[in-house]
């Protein structure tokens, strides 16, 4: 029988609570990547991310001559990683495209970006990008949500050079970016609106794709630097070359801060709840001949961190002495070849993802292990890209994943309790066709289907398009999609779970312009985006409830219940006035609510500000000195679903400069929240105030 303490916890807000420590195949990511209130909860070490954090999982490309019908190359790893700086994205169709041909909407971030940005942690980028929002448990390395349009942060597809991240041993089984670092990322593409048909389980909100540095000389390497406030230290290297048919590369990373209390330290919170993790990766890769290459991969991460939450015996919230260590182990092999003169690239690759995650609160005594999780992602998987005629291209491939759990609370479960042990499987088939049948207007339709080894059946599709009548000056676009998010092992299986679950359900389209003014130096873009969710997975007590499924005596079960819509408008925009100077801006108004019946129909969904901006202006001077000015805004928002516990507006400005010392050598600083703003993206919990940081890197 499973332990009877409680956390309030709801998907779409905050009153319908969710087991504590069962359900916590999470401890605090259950919270967060559910996108619930955290003041009850446990917290969560997840990921794999440090690791992406420093180094490596490098791009796979081809850079063979393209057949005279030119077949894209498939996703796995950023075959566009050669062309930084172009408008080239993989994401939205699992093969390279120009931007001006994809009729999705799209954010495509470059190394130049991302290294002017200047910011070590992934979700503070992403937060600066039209569409997209989050909320953080306090500093750096606790638990983060990105909500794109909205949606749920497990509803959000991430991968790494084709590598999909998610955390099986949590109950919604999404992605935590709480230990998400830049390290050696490239670029970074968010694609926006439901994209189920080519992505499958979670693209609800849409997909994050992140794509690695790629050695292309026989010997190189960077290393960086950096250190600042909270006793804050980062580092990390790599080195690998491309010498022949051979590519390797290796790369380790660490990082480490006392970071702030958890607690919002407004209301009394005062021991610092500090971070660290290291991670190292590896990389190796083998061309038998033109076409035919062997992709190797290997990433490993330990990370542990300390947080606040609601400790036993008093049960209330505040500085408590809990900590949760996690282990990341990733494998990966890929092989990709050509047919048919190229005109079909083919990839086969095998992936297998290990997550502990263990959790320990001194207060427990004599258990002082609140939970221990092993979670299990096992993925083969075919993709296809074919070039049909000029103009004409498909994409198709099939998957199957299994997925695995094994999860305890000791010091909650009653003596003797055996640990959660289940699993499930998910068959994927799927096909999409992009033509362009005249100049300027490109065509997008496709359809999945997916066979689940407990819920069956499940068929979603997709249509976009995108028209330029003057070789990308204009584009309108617009497109439909659906999107599916299959229930996780824990929902199905656990004491708590339902065997009888259906998918959670989205049906979203957008439509859009975008125009570049003044010879280039100028654009602007629009886009109206809609979206309705159904089958929403919750938890229902069984203290309220006479349902049959309350009849075995157990506290709750999950169950399709709940409902959203979401609609809103983005718009973004630059100008480049003079050399050197570039003033860039977003701005977001989002209505997402509760559709479900009940005291909460038509209440705003938590955390998810209706008014979101940002603003940068940057300047490079003549003496090569490049310096900037940022600005976040997010609008005002509530922290349950009566929209009652408010999360007041507030605006973060940060200044940056950058100098290139010579020979690969480039000195950095920042001061973030210039303005020492004290706010809050989740109720009670606190946030990082001003910090002045500054660092080396250097390339060779």
């Amino acid at each position: 029988m499973q332990s009877p303490i409680f956390k309030t916890s709801n998907k779409l807000s905050g009153k319908i609570k969710t087991p504590l420590i069962p359900a916590t195949l999470t401890g605090r990511q259950d919270e967060r990547i559910e996108g619930k209130p955290r003041p009850f909860s446990h917290t969560r070490n997840n990921t794999f991310s440090a690791c992406l954090f420093a180094a490596a999982l490098p791009a796979l490309a081809w850079a063979e001559s393209p057949p005279t019908a030119p077949a894209p190359t498939p996703d796995i790893a950023g075959s566009i990683a050669a062309n930084a700086g172009t408008d080239i994205v993989v994401v939205a169709n699992r093969s390279a495209i120009s931007l001006d041909k994809v009729g999705v909407s799209t954010t495509v971030l470059t190394l130049p970006q991302i290294r002017a940005d200047q910011a070590l942690v992934v979700s503070d980028i992403l937060a600066r990008q039209p569409g997209v929002s989050f909320d953080r448990n306090g500093g750096v390395g606790e638990p983060t949500s990105i909500f794109i349009r909205g949606a749920e942060s497990d509803q959000t597809l991430v991968m790494i050079d084709g590598v999909r991240l998610d955390d099986p041993s949590s109950p919604g089984g999404g992605f935590d970016f709480a230990n998400l670092l830049v390290g050696d990322i490239a670029r970074i593409e968010v694609l926006r609106g439901p994209q189920s048909t080519l992505y499958g389980s979670q693209a609800i909100g849409g997909v994050v794709n992140i794509v690695t540095a790629d050695p292309t000389r026989p010997l190189q390497g960077d290393a960086q630097i950096e250190g600042g406030s909270y006793d804050t230290l980062y580092g990390k290297a790599a080195v690998g070359g491309k010498d022949g048919a051979w590519t390797w590369q290796a790369a380790a990373s660490t990082y480490a801060t006392t970071g702030v209390s958890a607690f919002d330290q407004r209301l009394g919170g005062k021991e610092p709840d500090g971070y660290r993790n290291l991670g190292l990766t590896a990389r190796l890769g083998y061309d038998f001949a033109p076409g035919v290459s062997l992709d190797l991969r290997g990433v490993y991460v330990q990370a542990h961190s300390k947080f606040d939450g609601f400790s036993t015996p008093t049960f209330s919230f505040g500085d408590d002495g809990e900590w949760g260590a996690t282990r990341e182990s990733i494998a990966y092999a890929g092989l990709t070849f050509g047919l048919f003169e190229d005109r079909l690239k083919n990839r086969i690759a095998a992936q297998y993802t290990l997550t502990q995650r263990d959790q320990y609160d001194p207060a427990d005594a004599p258990v002082t292990k609140t939970f221990d999780g092993r979670g299990i992602d096992a993925r083969v998987e075919y993709q296809g890209t074919y070039a049909i005629a000029q103009g004409w291209t498909g994409v198709f491939g099939a998957e199957s994943t299994r997925e695995s759990i094994t999860a305890s609370s000791p010091a909650f479960d009653f003596p003797g309790t055996p640990p959660t042990k289940a699993h499930d499987t998910l068959n994927s088939g799927y096909g999409q066709i992009q033509a362009e049948p005249i100049r300027g207007l490109n065509l997008t339709a496709g359809v999945r289907y997916d066979d689940h080894s407990t819920f069956g059946g499940h068929a979603v599709g997709q249509a976009s398009a995108a028209w330029s009548p003057n070789d990308g000056r204009t584009i309108v676009r617009a497109s439909w999609g659906q999107g599916f998010k299959a229930p996780s092992v824990y929902e199905l299986y656990s004491a708590y779970g339902n065997t009888g679950l259906k998918p959670e359900q989205a049906n979203g389209w957008d439509l859009g312009a975008a125009q570049k003014f003044w010879s280039g130096r100028a654009d602007l873009q629009l886009t109206y985006f809609n979206r309705t969710t159904t089958d929403l997975i919750e938890f229902s007590d069984c203290f309220s409830l006479t349902a049959p499924q309350c009849a075995s005596g157990r506290f709750g079960y999950y169950d399709n219940v709940e409902k959203a819509k979401a609609q809103g408008v983005e718009l973004s925009g630059a100008i480049r006035p003079l050399h050197g100077l570039e003033v860039a801006a977003n701005y977001t108004y989002l209505d997402d609510r509760n559709r479900s019946p009940g005291a909460d129909f038509d209440k705003l969904l938590a955390r998810r500000p209706a008014d979101t901006a940002n603003l940068t202006v940057s300047y490079v001077w003549p003496v090569k000195l490049a310096t900037a000015v940022a600005v976040r805004y997010a609008g005002k928002s509530y922290d349950d679903a009566g929209d009652t516990l408010l999360l007041k507006s507030y605006a973060v400005v940060d200044l940056r400069a950058s100098y290139p010392l010579g020979h690969g050598l480039e000195a950095y600083g920042r001061v973030e929240n210039l303005f020492n703003k004290a706010y809050e993206t989740t109720y009670r919990y606190g946030a990082l105030r001003r910090g002045y940081y500054g660092g080396l890197r250097v390339s060779f």
